[in-house]
């Protein structure tokens, strides 16, 4: 199976592990475009026009990790999809500090805060899944439909 959509109580999740050694802040419109140079720069361009979809609201619905004035990671929701975390990503050098579920926790709040009881994150590899249960109990959605079977490239 090469990935597989979670799904996430809101309710049932431990929000105060959301603290780590950076400033985890929801984006102010004006950083938009720093933003997409950092995803662009250490992920992909997909990932660019997901993160688009985010910070291009009223109420941008993407958080940055920032360190030094410098973002370090990101995580968005409600980009692809209504009620879907993703995509999320940490610069190399600074994975492995509890950044990335600190992100992850802020979103999956800001979801809760905005309305949503269950959150989907989509399409995660096998290998990261226990990331996900681990941070914040997601269970596997089986048979999902996964959204992103509409893109052009499948």
């Amino acid at each position: 199976m090469a990935s597989q959509d979670l799904l996430v109580d809101l309710y049932a999740v431990d929000y105060s592990k959301k603290e780590c050694d950076v400033t985890i802040k929801r984006v102010l419109s004006p950083d938009s475009d720093l933003v997409l140079k950092f995803i662009g720069e250490n992920f992909s361009a997909g990932w660019v026009s997901e993160a688009k979809a985010a910070l291009y609201q009223a109420h941008p619905t993407c958080f940055i990790a920032v360190e030094n004035k410098e973002v370090i990671g990101f995580a968005c929701y409600d980009a692809t999809g209504k009620g879907m975390f993703g995509p999320t990503g940490v610069s190399k050098e600074h994975q492995g500090k509890g950044i990335g579920r600190a992100l992850l926790l802020h979103c999956l709040e800001g979801m809760m805060h905005d309305g949503y009881a269950y959150g989907i994150i989509g399409a995660v590899s096998e290998q990261v899944q226990p990331f996900y249960q681990k941070s914040c109990g997601s269970i596997p959605i089986q048979n999902s439909k996964k959204i992103y079977n509409r893109l052009t490239r499948y």
